[in-house]
């Protein structure tokens, strides 16, 4: 029995190497991502950008990188693609360039299309890297993965406080360099990922041939589960509004009614990001221990009279309020690819490119509805209105439970 236990812990840590490799190429991944945000208000300025413009720079990013993650997701779920993650790297680079030196709106456009679909290639794929490294512990892998991406995007406010606001637009060229590390760091996590890849394959051709792999397939298209994934999806549709409405507009509403700066205004954002990077991590850890239902549930229910608060509240309780809020809501992130892949053990690359693509592709649809709502109404209006959406929350108790009777 001891020597299980040995061999087991010793397989997890032959394998910690490679799992916080993809989480720092996730970091640099979404750090590139960041950077479109963080030029929000630079660019409002520079390009004479409308708040519905501002909201289409934000759809044109994540419906490109959403829509296209299940598509490749699937695809690779029958054809490995190894290779394609540091070729979608190469994309995010190029999408670097554009940025830099896009003199139109319809030109930045097309540079963030180029970061859209190299994201989309990493994740469905750098998910799969995580589910063959986690071992038992899938709710820890996945969160240490998920801690590099929402690291990288809280990077946003920084680099709109240290780079854009002195450089302006032409400071995206930075982003080059997360391109290149990231690529680097594949090549070498590359040759692991490909003998896996080869076991994996084997593994699923035997069961295909034998009773398990008629279970799986049975077990696919229950309805039950396919009422889960969409329950699901939906779930992370309207957190995604809601994260859109923060992330993307928040910092408009604070210049507006609070009367800060465009430094000032970053701060309260920064620390809804930072403070999610944690949520993130600790959610994954506690979802191994209580359930990945039972942190759905609180992640986005939980978020509820936190959000309701926040458009209401004085400045200096801005600060502890939305750190906590972004604690929590984030603290479900990973869990929710995680309950994905439980529900589709085997097709992982369409599950995680469902929950964190496609979901997210329908959330920058809000992020165009709020810009186009945020121009008629005004933004505090707007603000009203995500204040609700994490009640949506509540019909996550309706998601069958993954703990066994």
């Amino acid at each position: 029995m001891a020597g299980s236990r040995t061999a087991a812990s010793d397989s997890t840590k032959a394998v910690l190497p490679v799992l916080f490799a993809i989480s720092l190429v996730h970091l640099l991944n979404d750090s590139m991502q960041a950077v479109v945000p963080a030029l929000y208000p630079i660019l409002e300025k520079s390009l004479n950008l409308s708040y519905v413009q501002v909201g289409w720079i934000g759809f044109m990013l994540n419906m490109t990188s959403s829509v296209m993650q299940p598509v490749v997701g699937a695809y690779s779920d029958r054809r490995t693609l190894p290779n394609m993650l540091p070729i979608g790297m190469g994309l995010s680079l190029i999408g670097m360039v554009g940025i830099a030196f896009a003199p139109q709106f319809w030109y930045l456009l097309l540079a963030v299309v180029f970061i859209g679909l190299g994201s989309a290639i990493f994740h469905p794929e750098g998910s799969r890297v995580v589910y063959f490294a986690a071992g038992g512990r899938r709710g820890f892998a996945q969160s240490v993965y998920q801690v590099g991406g929402n690291a990288g995007s809280s990077l946003a406010p920084l680099m709109t406080i240290f780079i854009f606001v002195p450089l302006g637009q032409f400071g995206a060229i930075w982003g080059t360099l997360f391109a290149g590390f990231a690529i680097a760091v594949l090549l070498g996590v590359l040759p692991w990922y490909k003998r896996k890849l080869t076991e994996w394959e084997t593994d699923r051709a035997n069961k295909a041939s034998g009773k398990a792999g008629s279970t799986i397939v049975e077990k696919m298209s229950h309805p039950r589960v396919k009422f889960a994934m969409g329950m699901l999806v939906f779930l992370v549709f309207a957190r995604s509004w809601y994260h859109a409405g923060i992330s993307s507009y928040y910092q408009f509403f604070l210049k507006e009614h609070y009367g800060l700066t465009i430094q000032q205004a970053q701060i309260p954002v920064f620390l809804f990001l930072a403070a999610g990077v944690l949520g993130t991590y600790f959610g994954g850890v506690l979802a191994d221990r209580f359930g990945l239902k039972n942190m759905i549930v609180f992640s986005i229910a939980g978020a509820s009279p936190i959000a309701l608060i926040l458009p209401h509240l004085p400045l200096f309780l801005v600060y502890p309020v939305i750190a906590l809020l972004g604690f929590v809501v984030l603290s479900g992130f990973s869990v929710s690819v995680v309950y994905a892949q439980f529900l589709m053990p085997a097709n992982v690359g369409m599950a995680s490119g469902l929950t964190t693509g496609l979901a997210f592709g329908m959330g920058a649809i809000g992020a165009v509805a709020l810009g186009k709502a945020a121009d008629v109404f005004g933004l505090s209006d707007v603000m009203l209105f995500c204040s609700f959406l994490p009640l949506v929350g509540l019909c996550a108790i309706m998601l069958p439970s993954d703990r066994k009777k």
